[in-house]
Order: structure tokens, then C-alpha cells, then sequence
């Protein structure tokens, strides 16, 4: 028996693509209501195309918790972006905060988040663990590219 896959081991954006492929097929991820009109951050000007955004996010945030925990306030600065200001010198900006908050909330409602033991933000819990290898591992052995 080889040694064990981590996501680590695979192919990062296949696997934010086959976690929120599992996500969405699982069935036990809502997607809310206002999914349809919200920006993902000031840098946008217009609502996500992909319809099935919210999953991506979902799993990514879940890979970025599995990669470094505890995470606090620093996803607002990993899903931000330049801001363009018109002729202007662009200027970075942060990421919505409700759009992550509403996904680790989401996150947490499956058993794959937990708090941190200290109070200092989130951590992936074993469950969360077990999943994403799993999953890891499925990508490695099959290697087959999914659409959602």
C-alpha cells in the first residue's frame, strides 16, 4: 500500500473543482438566496457568472483552511483584488466578507469546520480532514476532469 494522498499531492484547482463537485452533489450545501445578486468584492462590477460559484468558493475556502489554519481575517485579503479607479493607479482591495462568512458558516453546518480551540478563528476538523483526502485521493487514482 502507497503512502497516503493529501490534497497537497494533486492538482490544486482540480480538487477546489471535485470538493465543490462533492459539495454540490452531497446535497447538504444551501446556497443563499441573495447567491444571484451579490458582488464578490469591491474590485467587481457585476454578480458571478458560473452559477455554481458559491460551491467553489465553498471548497476553496475548505483547500485554503486544509493548506494554513486558523484563519481569521485573512481570506478577505486572498479573494481580494486591484480595484480599478479609471485613469487612476489601481489599488488593492479586500474581498466580500459576508460572501465568506455565509460559506464557513456553510462549512461549519456540515461538520468540516470547527473553531479554534483558542478562540482565534476557524480550523478544518477531522471530518473536514477526512473528506478532502479522500477526495484527494479519489482525483489521483481516476484523474478524470469534472464540469459542474
Amino acid at each position: 500500500m502507497g503512502k497516503a494522498t493529501s490534497v497537497k499531492d494533486v492538482d490544486q484547482q482540480e480538487v477546489v473543482k471535485q470538493i465543490a463537485h462533492f459539495l454540490k452533489k452531497s446535497g447538504k450545501v444551501k446556497v443563499p438566496g441573495w447567491a444571484d445578486l451579490v458582488k464578490l468584492g469591491v474590485t467587481r462590477q457585476l454578480a458571478p457568472i458560473d452559477p455554481d460559484w458559491y460551491f467553489i468558493r465553498t471548497a476553496s475556502i475548505a483547500r485554503r483552511l486544509y493548506i494554513r489554519s486558523p484563519v481569521v481575517g485573512a481570506l478577505r485579503t486572498v479573494y481580494g483584488g486591484q480595484k480599478g479607479r479609471g485613469s487612476r493607479p489601481n489599488h488593492f482591495a479586500k474581498g466580500s466578507g459576508a460572501v465568506i462568512r455565509k460559506a464557513l458558516q456553510t462549512l461549519e453546518s456540515i461538520k468540516w469546520v470547527e473553531k479554534h480551540s483558542d478562540g482565534k478563528g476557524r480550523v478544518l476538523s477531522k471530518q473536514g480532514r477526512k473528506d478532502l483526502d479522500r477526495i484527494a485521493t479519489d482525483l489521483r487514482q481516476h484523474a478524470k476532469p469534472v464540469e459542474l
